[in-house]
């Protein structure tokens, strides 16, 4: 009996596929102890505290709005209350014919308090009668204005008629006939509170100085900051946006193992 030898054939290895990177592609380094091991994701702590930072810089954004808006409605309801105030006292009388004049006593309370501004219209002086509060020039001293209800009414047989008058919190009649010179006469048609009391105080000599020069600059200071400031957070976080829609829309490299496994597949 004859034995046949058989020698084992040899086994042929596969070279591997080595497809040439793109030109110009540089092949990341692989990062930890495998190329393809994924990142760890972020401890929970990091991950609130980022949480708590966006969050603070969000409410420091609003609150640095809320408070540019308020400053703005206060300077607009100033500037607004002021320009009123100039074209009731200084340009009305002038254009509808009204009388404007501060109260400076007691003597008409609790109706008419110091301080207080009195709207008088003009009336003829025949339409006067018991009971009516007119503004009139008294007939002694140095004439002042004075602002009285009419407790008694004289016409003679000249047409000129002669007026007495007296304080509602005054305890006697005025010491003097008033003699109504010409056609018309200035009778109360209402009260502004208090508003004689601000006139006053923005006639001292030093709020003029502020007003003077403070206002100008708050304005200026105002448009000069709402044209160039800019929110820092605003900004950064529309950086971020712009960066992060970058970062979708750019694709993952395709790297030499990928293109390997792919002709091996095929």
């Amino acid at each position: 009996m004859t034995a046949t030898l058989t020698r084992p054939r040899p086994v042929l290895e596969t070279p591997a596929l080595c497809v040439p990177a793109p030109k110009g592609y540089v092949t990341p380094a692989p990062t930890g102890n495998s190329a393809t091991a994924e990142a760890a994701p972020a401890p929970a702590s990091r991950r609130s505290s980022k949480v708590r930072a966006q969050r603070s810089a969000v409410a420091g954004s609003a609150a640095k709005r809320l408070a540019r808006g308020a400053a703005r409605v206060l300077l607009a309801v100033v500037v607004g209350t002021a320009v009123a105030a100039f074209l009731f006292l200084a340009v009305g009388p002038r254009v509808l014919g009204y009388q404007t004049s501060t109260m400076l006593t007691g003597s008409m309370s609790p109706l008419i308090n110091p301080g207080d501004v009195v709207v008088a219209v003009p009336v003829p002086v025949g339409n006067i009668r018991v009971g009516d509060i007119i503004t009139y020039h008294i007939p002694v001293g140095e004439r002042q204005v004075e602002t009285h209800r009419v407790v008694d009414v004289n016409r003679d047989a000249q047409g000129s008629t002669s007026v007495r008058t007296k304080g509602d919190a005054n305890n006697g009649v005025d010491p003097w006939t008033a003699t109504l010179a010409g056609d018309t006469v200035y009778r109360h048609a209402f009260t502004v509170p208090y508003l004689g009391t601000a006139i006053r105080a923005l006639r001292d000599p030093l709020v003029l100085k502020v007003l003077l020069y403070g206002a100008p600059a708050v304005l200026l200071i105002g448009a000069l900051t709402a044209l160039w400031k800019k929110d820092p957070s605003e900004k950064g976080s529309s950086e971020k946006d712009r960066s992060e829609k970058d970062t979708q829309a750019t694709p993952k490299p395709v790297t030499s193992r990928h293109r390997a496994a792919e002709a091996t597949n095929a």
